[in-house]
């Protein structure tokens, strides 16, 4: 019988179509290399989330066929490992789109209008604290979209029905398709940087942090920066300093360079930043649709 190791859980819904096609669904406990290993040795597919999937965890599974991951990013799946083995790798792009942009306006809200701060205030009877403080209000601010995937897609109208002006950077994206949408569209970014009052990252992880220390230098002073899609697009420790400078007014990030964050991260005693463990996707309906959606991935692949 065809095998599916399951390294992290996915929705019900999503077992339900791989079992309704004939393949036994294997949930593994954990994600360390000696528990997977009795279990890829008879894997023909198996699906990933934000674990991704090394190139000594392919080393245990000699039949694998198909890696699914239950999103859209692929980067922490050794691709060129897989390739070498003739793996097939497949995703699920824009199955959450919606969601990870609600999460990433909620994000907004939260840095501009200090919630998280204003609560710690109420909590620790600190009355003076709303005459001391003064949030910022994105009705008029330019959003900076720096990327124009699914998410950004999704994340466009709803900044634009808060009043914000938004601007896109892609090489991809269509500029009468932009302006049709009431879009204007950066030249490089340079021109980003220097018109976003709200930073929001969209793009594909390269060979190096797109925002590092000279792209955080060039965001106007106070700016704020949300990162709901790959840890490795930001600088982290270049992000630490800019917080802990006041260069920054503000960041969010719902995804980090090493997750689960370790505990002695700078991260976790900046000023002025929100985090959050990679929860994007994590509703009810964006985890069936991914769930489903992979799973007919895999089965696609499988043939």
């Amino acid at each position: 019988m065809t095998r599916c190791v399951l390294v992290q859980p996915i929705d019900a819904s999503g077992v339900a179509l791989l079992e309704g096609a004939g393949v036994q669904v294997v949930q593994a406990p954990d994600t360390a290399l000696p528990v997977l290993a009795p279990l890829l040795g008879g894997a023909d597919a198996v699906i990933t989330r934000n674990w991704g999937f090394p190139a000594a965890a392919m080393d245990l599974a000699p039949r694998l066929r198909v890696i699914g991951s239950h999103g859209t990013g692929v980067d922490r799946i050794d691709l060129p490992a897989a390739r070498a083995r003739g793996i097939r790798v497949v995703n699920t792009p824009g199955a959450n789109a919606p969601d990870v942009a609600e999460l990433a306006l909620g994000l907004m809200l939260a840095l501009a209008r200090q919630i998280g701060a204003a609560d710690a205030a109420v909590r620790a009877g600190d009355a003076g604290w709303r005459l001391r403080s003064r949030g910022l209000a994105l009705r008029g601010q330019c959003l900076g979209l720096w990327g124009w995937g699914h998410v950004a897609r999704a994340l466009a109208p709803m900044a634009q029905g808060l009043g914000m002006r938004v601007v896109v950077l892609s090489a991809h994206a269509d500029p009468a398709e932009l302006a049709a949408l009431g879009l204007a569209r950066a030249q490089d970014a340079a021109d980003l940087l220097a018109q976003a009052d709200v930073l929001s990252l969209h793009g594909v992880p390269g060979a190096r942090p797109s925002l590092g220390a000279d792209q955080l230098a060039a965001l106007r002073p106070g700016a704020l920066v949300v990162n709901t899609a790959r840890g490795a697009l930001v600088d982290e420790d270049a992000l630490v300093l800019a917080l802990q400078s006041g260069q920054l007014g503000g960041a969010a990030l719902d995804v980090t360079v090493t997750e689960p964050l370790p505990m002695d991260s700078p991260l976790l005693s900046c000023p002025n930043l929100i985090l959050t463990p990679h929860i994007g996707g994590s509703t009810d309906r964006a985890l069936a649709a991914t769930a489903q959606a992979v799973a007919r991935a895999v089965l696609e692949a499988l043939g």
